[in-house]
């Protein structure tokens, strides 16, 4: 899995330009200056996490989902890490220094590395996206708990018994949604999830993100 805020991180920072600086004349808003983005998978949603660092005066600005959630300006310390709250999970930016003026930037979600979090989600999770008309679903399930989160929103349906395993059956804005569990008969492979919309089968997205 690519980790998009390497990619950004890698980039030079500007050093005597920030972006509060970065005004237009007809006074629309400043240009943001991102120095490292991530997408965090977490209870059937995909949360988009920006990072500002300005590194004239130190700012620093944390977006998640476009919003605003923390801003310091005229930090003195151009390094260190900064806490927030992901729904429950504690999550930490770590902003290191690099040679030649630079600075690599680190996300820690509930105590473990981005890469590592992302990793565990994989096995913990199974994603099917798909569009019907106008629509975009994107369904989740949590194996562990047997959650299932369609575009992020908790369904309260319990799984009916049949032979081999359970069907779920929801319906959003008239599509019939069944998931299934099976067993596989391999102990290894263990319980096999198949998602049908409309009795076709959904093939999963294979990735979180």
């Amino acid at each position: 899995m690519l980790n998009s805020a390497e990619i950004l991180s890698s980039i030079p920072s500007l050093g005597g330009k920030d972006a509060s600086d970065n005004h237009h004349s007809n006074g629309q808003q400043p240009h943001r200056e991102v120095v490292a983005r991530w997408r965090v998978p977490m209870y059937g949603k995909v949360y988009e996490i920006e990072f500002e660092h300005g590194t004239a005066s130190g700012k620093r600005v944390l977006w998640i989902d476009k919003q605003e959630v923390f801003r310091r300006d005229w930090m003195f310390k151009l390094v260190g890490e900064d806490m927030f709250k992901l729904e429950d999970k504690r999550c930490i930016i770590r902003v290191d220094p690099l040679p030649g003026f630079r600075y690599s930037y680190s996300l820690f979600v509930d105590g473990k590395s981005f890469e590592q979090f992302t990793e565990c989600q994989a096995k913990a999770l199974k994603t099917w996206e798909t569009k019907l008309g106008d629509n975009c679903y994107r369904i989740v399930l949590e194996k562990n708990t047997l959650n299932i989160y369609v575009n992020g929103k908790l369904i309260e349906e319990n799984g009916e018994f049949v032979d081999g395993g359970t069907d779920t059956t929801f319906i959003e804005d008239n599509n019939t949604f069944v998931l299934s569990a099976r067993t596989s008969g391999n102990k290894r492979e263990g319980i096999v999830h198949r998602l049908t919309v409309n009795g076709t089968e959904i093939l999963d997205s294979g990735t979180l993100n």
